[in-house]
């Protein structure tokens, strides 16, 4: 797929989504029309039985803002956050790493989410899809699915699935959200390749919420070392590049160029991790190299700033095609140029942006090309920096979608 003809996708999806209720502007910006309740007497109730780390997109880009902007907000989870943090009140649950057996604690989970008496509940979690029938069609009550990945490929490509049954995992999440889209009051989604495939689907609301970044958690970079030459922050694997980026690595130091990677992010499996370090190993990149492993979000942009390059070497797999790498925006809110696969979903940001370099998916020589070219022209990537910044803080942040999203909730719960 062509540049002119992602940019089309994202055009044609904005307009699919557009009612007479909001407008689409410009990626990430509604404009919002109608009087709306006092989100004083509104409640979100957000649930989850997956994850005990807070997620920067549930937690840090949306629920904090909706309380700040004084609607209450619950987050039904097992992390291990208790109280109140930034005005969202946590409700924990029992945390079960098998998926079968979250899936028996459903009552349960249930009777905690009535008790919260929300306007609205939203989840993100295709495994909680079952349950949000239930309280969709059974209990009458507001619901809000957000499928901020592509679900369906992930379900085919799932290490964690029997590869027999893959084809029928991904057929079964893609009905699931079928009827998701038909019977649920709200439907969200990070990207509009994503939308798209569901954008004609029922009559539920449909918005696309990106995860640009949170400017409190992102501000402007102080002046500090640059101790690496290349960061990377994300999913850690084969199919995310991370070999590809390796490579690289191995490329310039065969050049003579002896760079320093930092990788920050998590390992699918024990098993994957320890693919890495052998991996490392037999380039004999040991001194090359930093693991950090997962970061708090409050921290995220500390350690990006550390060095002088940006990178994101997904490959050109069906998720990768569709889902917009956050990555990217978090690296340009942190002045750094970025180097990065040239994949549909990214194209018409780049082209934007002017604040990077694009290479093809799986290419460690052109990857090694590019990382070498902006360290040896230092003003050009600073200017590429600059620039990535400047968009950042002037169109894709996340308080223009939190704008969108609290629009977005108080239209779900007005509707009769």
């Amino acid at each position: 797929m062509n540049r002119e003809s992602a940019a089309s996708i994202i055009e044609s999806t904005r307009a699919n989504c557009a009612t007479a209720e909001h407008t689409h502007d410009a990626p990430g910006i509604v404009v919002e029309a109608a009087r709306q309740p006092d989100a004083e007497v509104m409640t979100i109730c957000h649930f989850s039985t997956a994850h005990r780390m807070l997620k920067s997109r549930t937690f840090h880009r949306q629920c904090v803002p909706l309380a700040a902007a004084g609607f209450r907000v619950r987050y039904v989870s097992p992390a291990r956050d208790r109280g109140r943090q930034d005005g969202v009140d946590f409700v924990p649950v029992s945390w079960r790493k098998n998926r079968w057996l979250r899936l028996l604690a459903t009552p349960s989970l249930l009777k905690k989410l009535l008790r919260q008496s929300a306007h609205i509940y939203y989840f993100q979690d295709p495994e909680l899809l079952p349950l949000a029938f239930l309280l969709k069609l059974v209990l009458r009550k507001r619901v809000v699915y957000d499928a901020y990945e592509d679900f369906p490929s992930m379900a085919r490509a799932a290490g964690s699935i029997p590869r027999a049954v893959r084809p029928l995992a991904e057929r079964l999440v893609a009905t699931a959200e079928h009827l998701a889209a038909h019977f649920f009051d709200g439907l969200i989604t990070a990207d509009p390749l994503t939308l798209r495939r569901l954008a004609h689907t029922g009559r539920s609301r449909k918005t696309v919420f990106y995860n640009f970044p949170n400017l409190d958690f992102f501000p402007s970079p102080s002046p500090g070392p640059k101790v690496f030459d290349i960061v990377y922050r994300g999913g850690v694997s084969e199919r995310a590049g991370t070999f590809v980026l390796l490579e690289a690595v191995r490329l310039l130091a065969g050049q003579g160029r002896r760079v320093r990677l930092l990788l920050i992010g998590y390992f699918d499996s024990s098993k994957a991790e320890m693919q890495l370090h052998d991996r490392i190993h037999a380039l004999g990149l040991q001194s090359s190299v930093e693991l950090e492993g997962r970061l708090d979000h409050g921290k995220m942009a500390e350690a990006l700033s550390r060095a002088r390059i940006g990178v994101s070497p997904l490959q050109n797999t069906p998720k990768f095609r569709v889902n917009l790498p956050v990555k990217i925006f978090e690296y340009w809110a942190c002045e750094l140029p970025v180097i990065a696969s040239d994949l549909p979903s990214i194209q018409p940001f780049f082209r934007q942006a002017l604040a990077g370099l694009l290479f093809q998916p799986g290419d460690a020589h052109g990857l090694a090309q590019s990382i070498g070219w902006l360290l040896d022209h230092p003003a050009q990537a600073a200017r590429m920096g600059l620039r990535g910044r400047a968009m950042i803080v002037k169109r894709f942040n996340n308080e223009l979608e939190a704008r969108k999203l609290r629009a977005f909730c108080r239209r779900i719960a007005a509707a009769t």
